[in-house]
């Protein structure tokens, strides 16, 4: 159970790390200077919501799949 929590939050952290690299390509120049927007601007949430976005989009197609494979495997 443990082992499955922590697959889980890697895969929503490789996600959040990688939306916020696309979405801000400055992180890796400055990433103190759009820290420092995010904390002026008050939108701290908005990387996590995106991210949960993509998350539960993905996890979605992952079951399709695994369903998929389980009725494959049956027969």
């Amino acid at each position: 159970m443990i082992k499955k929590i922590v697959l889980e939050l890697t895969h929503f952290t490789v996600i959040l790390v990688l939306l916020a690299l696309v979405q801000h390509q400055d992180l890796l120049v400055s990433p103190l200077v759009r820290f420092e927007n995010m904390q002026t601007n008050g939108n701290y949430l908005h990387p996590f919501l995106w991210a949960l976005g993509v998350y539960l989009i993905v996890g979605f197609f992952r079951l399709i799949i695994k369903g998929l494979m389980k009725f494959k495997n049956r027969k």
